[in-house]
């Protein structure tokens, strides 16, 4: 079905970063998921220009992803291709306050890039295990930070128009977990952030007390997608399961976190079914007692049962 595609791409990429049939459940967080019909690794933005542009041209299903640390993928799998950015397409330049880097790099490396550079302002994110690709796109925070803080510049692909376009953070529409690439068939390529110097010492004393704080409070040590649920206005959503008694409550091998309900996570073996109908009971149960429908904060990606 795929196969004059396949043969096109494998003039961009190298065969090795080429895989058929691949299981989601190696590139999630989540550790779930069917397989992707083709995921495909480019190592830079010209390769990964070229892919989009040839699976518009071959009438190709296409969906791109970062590190995988926010999606839920479906049993069933996902038809087309799946375009995997992390990891490879990581440039990181630092210029004065400033940094740029590619959409692949994951948020991690970034923040300990600026602090190797006594930059202040990526803290927030040191310990959220996205890319920079995926936190832009959905305005990622932690800890009282958000990427708009931050952000001054970002180059994407415009797919209709078949052009790289640059844009200001102040044009980017970022909101609570949105931006203005919720709605646009488009990918980012790269961002600029600007920080400001400070004190590494104080920069690191940061990072060490979110990490240290991450690990008390949060299930770590187990596989989930963060947070699972959006902030309500004027709720806390792992505050309203926990007084729903949900603590701790499972479907298969899928689990309310015991240690923060706001987090479900997968004990061993659970599916992606079992996930989203935890996700749905709880969803119902709040709404029951809150009148309140809590949003996830999760993407659901692909074929469910």
């Amino acid at each position: 079905m795929y196969e004059a595609f396949i043969n096109s791409i494998s003039n961009i990429i190298n065969n090795d970063n080429i895989h058929l049939n691949q299981p989601m459940s190696k590139h999630t967080t989540f550790k779930v998921g069917g397989v992707a019909d083709i995921l495909v690794e480019p190592e830079n933005v010209n390769q990964l220009i070229e892919i989009l542009s040839c699976a518009k041209e071959y009438n190709v299903p296409y969906f791109v992803m970062g590190n995988g640390s926010n999606l839920l993928v479906g049993d069933k799998g996902i038809r087309g291709l799946v375009i995997k950015i992390a990891n490879a397409m990581s440039r990181c330049e630092i210029d004065g306050e400033y940094i740029k880097a590619e959409c692949g790099i994951k948020l991690s490396r970034l923040a300990n890039n600026a602090l190797a550079s006594s930059l202040t302002g990526l803290e927030f994110a040191s310990g959220i295990p996205g890319t920079l690709g995926g936190a832009v796109f959905m305005n990622a925070g932690a800890y009282g930070g958000e990427m708009k803080d931050i952000i001054k510049e970002v180059k994407y692909f415009d797919i209709e128009k078949n052009e790289v376009i640059t844009i200001s953070g102040e044009d980017c529409e970022f909101g609570y977990r949105h931006s203005l690439f919720s709605d646009l068939n488009g990918v980012i390529l790269e961002a600029t952030m600007k920080l400001a110097y400070g004190e590494t010492d104080k920069i690191r004393s940061v990072m060490n007390d979110l990490a240290a704080r991450r690990n008390e409070k949060q299930p770590v040590d187990k596989p989930s997608a963060g947070s699972t649920f959006k902030r309500p206005e004027g709720y806390f959503a792992g505050t309203m399961i926990q007084d729903c008694g949900l603590k701790g409550y499972s479907i298969g091998g899928a689990q309310v976190s015991e240690k923060h309900a706001g987090f479900v996570i997968n004990t061993g073996d659970a599916t992606a079914r079992d996930i989203s109908e935890l996700i749905e009971y709880v969803q119902e149960k709040v709404e029951e007692k809150y009148g309140v429908v809590l949003e996830p904060e999760v993407r659901f990606i692909g074929e469910f049962q």
